[in-house]
Order: C-alpha cells, then sequence, then structure tokens
C-alpha cells in the first residue's frame, strides 16, 4: 500500500441526507454506493460510520451495512432532540478518532448541516483534508467553502434523479455543436472553464517556483471553490478536461514527474488571450519605447488599439491582475516604482 494513499474516515449524518434525498430529489431513496464509488477514487477508506435512529430505517440499515458501514444508534428520547444528539455525537467521535489515529489524512463529513463547519475549521487546523458531501437544496451555504472539496449527492455518479441520466452517461457536446439555447448554454459552458483554468494557472505560474503541474492546478481550483466539478462541465476527469482544453490550445501539456500528472503551461502562440498579451507589450513598447511606462492609463491606451478590450473577458478581476499574469508569462516586466507611486511596465527582456 502506497504510504502517499489518503486515508479516509466516513462520518455520515444519515437522516440529513435520506431525509433530504426524499423530499428535496422528488422522492428518491438515498444510496450508499455513489458516495463509497466516489471515495474509493480518493483513497482508502478505513473508517464508516453512520448516525441515527435505526428503528425508523430498516431497509437503509439493511443498505449500509452491505456497505460495512458502522451503525451508532442515536435512539429518540422524551424531551431531548435526537437531531442534537446525533450532531454531538458525531462531532466528538470524529475529533476523537482525529487525535487517536494520526495516520487518518481525510475526513468525509456527510451533512448539509452549518452546525458542522466548526467541526470542519477544527479537524483542518489540525491538518487533516476535509471533504463535505450534502444536497445542493438542503445544504447550509456556510458549510462549502469551509471543507478542502465539497460534492454535491445529486452530482455523484450513479444518482438517479427521475428522468436525469447519470454523469457516465451525459456526453459532452462538442463545442460548435447542435444549435439554438443548448448551442449557446455549451459555448457558455466552454467559455466559463477556459476563463477559470487560465485565470487559475495565471496565478500558480506568478506564485509558484517551478512548474505547475495538473494536480496542483486542481487542487488550486478547488481552493477557489470546493464545490468544483469538471463534470459540472461535462468531462469525466480532470484529465479529461485538460487534454481538451490542450485540444483547443487554451493550455499545453508535457510529461510530469510523475505518470498521469503532467505540467500544465500556455501555448507560446496560443488564442485570443495570448493575443490581448501581446497587445499588451506592443502597447507598452510603442508608449514607452524601451522606457518603462505607468501601469495607470495603460488600459486606456490599449483601448485606442481595441476599444473592445475588457480583461474580464478572460476571466481577470481586474488590470492590475491581467497585468501580473502578463509579467508571470514574460510577455512584460512589472515592478513598484515608490516615486512614482504606480506599476511600472516594461517590454520584457
Amino acid at each position: 500500500m502506497s504510504s502517499s494513499e489518503a486515508r479516509i474516515a466516513l462520518y455520515l449524518d444519515f437522516e440529513n441526507l435520506a431525509i433530504g434525498a426524499r423530499e428535496d430529489l422528488g422522492g428518491h431513496t438515498f444510496s450508499m454506493k455513489p458516495i463509497a464509488d466516489a471515495l474509493a477514487e480518493r483513497g482508502r477508506v478505513v473508517v464508516r460510520r453512520a448516525y441515527g435512529d435505526w428503528t425508523m430505517w430498516d431497509e437503509a440499515r439493511r443498505m449500509l451495512v452491505e456497505h460495512h458501514v458502522e451503525l451508532i444508534e442515536i435512539p429518540q428520547r422524551l424531551g431531548a432532540s435526537r437531531k442534537n444528539a446525533a450532531d454531538i455525537k458525531m462531532a466528538v467521535d470524529a475529533l476523537e478518532l482525529s487525535f487517536e489515529r494520526d495516520y487518518i489524512t481525510t475526513f468525509v463529513i456527510v451533512s448539509g448541516d452549518s452546525d458542522f463547519t466548526p467541526l470542519v475549521h477544527k479537524l483542518r487546523e489540525l491538518d487533516k483534508k476535509v471533504i463535505g458531501i450534502g444536497l445542493k437544496a438542503s445544504t447550509s451555504a456556510l458549510l462549502p467553502p469551509a471543507c478542502d472539496e465539497f460534492l454535491f449527492y445529486e452530482n455523484l455518479d450513479g444518482v438517479e434523479v427521475g428522468d436525469r441520466p447519470s454523469r457516465r452517461s451525459r456526453s459532452r457536446k462538442p463545442r460548435g455543436s447542435g444549435s439554438g439555447d443548448g448551442e449557446t448554454s455549451t459555448r457558455s459552458n466552454v467559455e466559463d472553464i477556459e476563463r477559470l483554468v487560465t485565470q487559475t494557472l495565471s496565478g500558480l505560474q506568478s506564485s509558484a517556483d517551478g512548474v505547475v503541474l495538473a494536480s496542483s492546478l486542481k487542487r488550486a481550483l478547488l481552493r477557489k471553490d470546493p464545490t468544483f466539478s469538471e463534470a459540472d462541465y461535462g468531462f469525466r476527469g480532470f484529465g479529461e478536461l485538460m487534454s481538451s482544453l490542450a485540444e483547443r490550445g487554451v493550455v499545453e501539456l508535457s510529461e510530469g514527474p510523475a505518470r498521469g500528472d503532467p505540467e500544465v503551461t500556455f501555448p507560446e502562440d496560443g488564442g485570443a488571450e495570448d493575443q490581448a498579451f501581446r497587445l499588451l507589450a506592443k502597447t507598452v513598447e510603442e508608449a514607452g519605447h524601451g522606457d518603462p511606462v505607468p501601469l495607470s492609463g495603460l488600459k486606456d491606451r490599449i483601448r485606442k488599439e481595441d476599444p473592445d478590450f475588457s480583461e474580464k473577458a478572460f476571466g481577470f478581476r481586474g488590470f492590475l491582475q491581467f497585468s501580473r499574469a502578463a509579467a508571470a508569462r514574460d510577455v512584460v516586466e512589472m515592478d513598484w516604482d515608490d516615486d512614482a507611486d504606480d506599476y511600472l511596465i516594461r517590454p520584457a527582456g
């Protein structure tokens, strides 16, 4: 067994998911298999515990036992809240395990309840990775941002809700295929993921030493948005997404130090974003005749050349971030100047 393989402890707030699935997904019966399959792709699950009043869930109890889940009984008591008792017991057990079993690297909290947010924060303080799993309609807005990764149950492979096909049976529609609203939606989806990846890759290149690997890029995307999933854009895996972007000339892939984890860079001569960077370099050259020019006012000069220019079209929040990305790719050089009280930009080299 690889020493780098994640050891996972699963804690399931059963009634939160089971009742939520039934109410939010049109009578859907909660299944453990999609969760088990998703976690199998992320590491070795060594602890599986579910909390609930099992006298109320005969069928579910058998299903969970088949998946080797330990059932923790939280009986209904007169004058007591079973929900609070389950939450407290689950949190105490998870923290206790984090101290007793230091080989556990990842905790999975299956619940959408915001009451578990402090637990998530504490586990991360203890250097544990935390994955959350919940339902879109019943997950608190506080919980996903607290996690390292958050999966929506109804998006998991194998979850069938009404007539919605499973993720693997949904084919990715090629860019430019189809017509009408479907075509517009597909194009928008493709452009969204292109912007997200290029913006994140630009940031990594400007702040990281050495190469940017696909695995590092995926982790950065999850840090930005723990609910990020390539499946939302029609891809079965992150490698497939990267290959698709490489085919379209958005990124360039080369062999990395580990098989299946390529180095990700920008093409030397790529698409519209690269043309925008070249326009920036050309404007800097013409404005300064080789000397540095201040950042302020530079965007107006660019718009004289291209009135439609907007850094936001490429996923950047502002012109400074766009310029930093250009500097990260060695298109220009930029440094802060105290005398000018501004960034000064000069042609690269």
